[in-house]
């Protein structure tokens, strides 16, 4: 049976780099957010997540990503409303995509809040990608033009990396790129054993 690797790692750790790393290694890849986003984009997932809301959210038959990011990280609450709609979505859509490679040994599930969602217990193994802090947040300001402000807010909705080490598997610390690449190739050595 196809052995499902999960791939996570706080805002700015630099996980969807090893993920691409991954991918042109010619592993499966499926990217959660990305799926997401456009299990989102399907009228009835629409109607749904308007439900969450007391202001519209919708526009041009889409729904305002940006709009809602900016009510869910000051609320947890409606976070947690949003999430319970999106995450069985998306966990039958993976299920699905799982099934077109159940010839291979193993597929990569990369997900921001894999923990946090609980999907974790669906993995044989998981792999954190962590990075300093300070690290994190100067990655996340440059690649969203976002001030510091808005990258912590954005952190206290994901548990920090002390919680996430004692339940992962393998930790790739991605301060530079050679040596987080290093760690993913012994990494997938290990994993090709399995």
């Amino acid at each position: 049976m196809t052995k499902i690797i999960g791939l996570t790692g706080g805002i700015g750790s630099g996980k969807s780099t090893i993920a691409a790393y991954f991918k042109k290694r010619g592993i499966p890849v499926y990217i959660a957010d990305e799926e997401a986003k456009k299990l989102m984009n399907t009228p009835e997932v629409i109607k749904k997540v308007q439900t969450v809301f007391d202001e519209n959210i919708i526009e041009n038959n889409q729904l305002n990503r940006k709009k809602i990011a900016e009510l869910v990280f000051s609320s947890p609450e409606q976070l947690k409303k949003l999430n319970s709609i999106v995450h069985p979505e998306v966990r039958k859509h993976f299920t699905d995509w799982v099934e077109k490679y159940k010839d291979r040994p193993f597929v990569i599930k990369e997900a921001a809040i894999l923990f946090e969602s609980g999907t974790f217990k669906d993995c044989d193994k998981i792999i954190l990608v962590t990075a300093p802090e300070d690290v994190k947040i100067d990655r996340v300001m440059k690649r969203d033009k976002v001030s510091k402000g808005q990258v912590l807010e954005r952190m206290k909705n994901q548990w920090s990396d002390e919680k996430k080490i004692p339940l992962s598997d393998y930790v790739i610390q991605n301060i530079d790129l050679e040596t987080a690449i290093k760690k993913t190739e012994e990494i997938l050595k290990e994993l090709n054993k399995m």
